[in-house]
């Protein structure tokens, strides 16, 4: 059940073969040392792992999501306060065969990217090179890391499995990548001010798949949607960049960023309410089920009545508001960046639409967003991206 915003536009019905994709591309193996050692103690402390954001028990989920949010946003500040980024770097070293290898690297991503996520794919053409590879790279890394729970090989994988997947995320980011896609992730991490902890989260997220089947509270399944969707928003930021004009704080672009993923994943459990079930699998909240008088035998019994029907507007409203912070966010990255975003954005919460077209019947009926509808909102989101920062978001004091 999980997702990443950098693929929203492209449903989990097209990805079911991204690994014999990777497999008829490259042969995994550990490829030479392409990057420098990166610091991964920046922000947020590489000793730990994605539990760093559970914090106090005290603590709400977003509370504890803010945390990591506000060491993020840090590296951006930083790194905005001492130097523009020099994106015309296109290697990390002299070797010129090395480089080579980058721009393979770079183009087995983006050959990835217009597989599978063909309308975001068409908006990253908009942004810079530079910019447009470093999305592709880091879009690949999180399609592999959603396959481990999610594609054809996922009945087979344990949790020892997603440890060695997140020792190899460590290695990659120490500049040791196994193989061409982590190479073009290596390179980026090192360009760019990303930190690890967001792509920590994200396995801690794949965790969960493994082994929780239920959520008793939204803020059980808002601290599930930030691991596997809300951590993209922050991977992707650096990469994105904030617009010189913005007046907007490094914290609130990261908050609708954030705010995105969590709209993405909560209309992701909507659409897919029938189709978890017949997996065993409930993510709405357990309490707020029971206070609208269902229960999970109501959920796989699959019927529309009138509770359900009064149910879902309640979480479609909760989604919208979602959408509605991310909006805010939007207009304040990089005039070059926003396209895509803006196009995921509008095209995602069509799905909000669709269900209630189906009349609520997310049991037996998906709701989706027919090739029509999306070639009608491409040129609303383009046009969308062409609008200047706006005063939407408060500006705070960077210090």
């Amino acid at each position: 059940m999980s997702s990443c915003v950098l693929y929203v536009v492209c449903p989990k019905e097209n990805s079911s073969t991204l690994f014999s994709f990777i497999a008829r591309n490259v042969r995994q193996r550990r490829v030479p040392k392409l990057c420098g050692r990166v610091n991964m103690s920046t922000g947020v402390s590489a000793v730990t792992s994605a539990v760093a954001v559970v914090g106090s028990p005290a603590m709400s989920a977003e509370e504890r999501v803010y945390e990591v949010v506000v060491k993020q946003a840090a590296l951006v500040r930083e790194q905005r306060k001492q130097r523009p980024l020099d994106l015309r770097r296109a290697k990390s070293v002299d070797d010129v065969t090395t480089g080579d290898l980058l721009n393979v690297a770079y183009d087995r991503c983006g050959d990835v990217c217009a597989e599978y996520a063909k309308t975001f794919y068409l908006g990253t053409l908009l942004m810079t090179p530079e910019r447009r590879r470093a999305v592709w790279a880091i879009y690949v890394w999180c399609r592999r890391t959603d396959e481990l729970v999610d594609g054809p090989n996922a009945s087979h994988i344990t949790p020892k499995a997603l440890d060695r997947w997140e020792k190899r995320l460590t290695d990659l980011f120490e500049g040791q990548p196994y193989d061409l896609y982590d190479a073009a992730l290596s390179h980026t991490v090192t360009t760019y001010p990303v930190d690890i902890q967001p792509f920590r989260d994200m396995i801690e997220g794949m965790r969960l798949d493994l082994k929780k089947s239920r959520y008793e509270s939204f803020d059980e399944l808002y601290l599930y949607c930030y691991y596997v969707a809300g951590t993209v928003g922050l991977m992707s930021v650096p990469v994105m960049g904030l617009a010189p004009e913005s007046n907007a704080s490094t914290e609130s672009v990261y908050n609708a960023a954030l705010a995105l993923g969590i709209a993405n994943q909560l209309t992701n459990i909507l659409r897919d309410v029938g189709e978890d079930a017949r997996r065993g699998r409930i993510y709405l909240p357990q309490e707020e089920l029971a206070l609208a008088g269902l229960s999970a035998d109501d959920i796989f019994r699959g019927q529309v009545t009138d509770k359900w029907r009064n149910f879902m507007k309640g979480q479609i409203k909760r989604a919208r508001m979602f959408f509605d912070e991310a909006e805010k966010g939007v207009s304040e990255l990089n005039s070059a960046s926003r396209w895509p975003v803006w196009a995921s954005l509008l095209l995602y919460r069509q799905i909000l639409d669709a269900i209630e077209a189906n009349d609520y019947n997310n049991f037996s009926k998906r709701a989706y967003v027919g090739k029509a509808k999306k070639l009608v909102f491409l040129p609303v989101a383009y046009g969308r991206a062409l609008m200047a920062p706006s005063s939407n978001l408060t500006k705070l004091a960077d210090r």
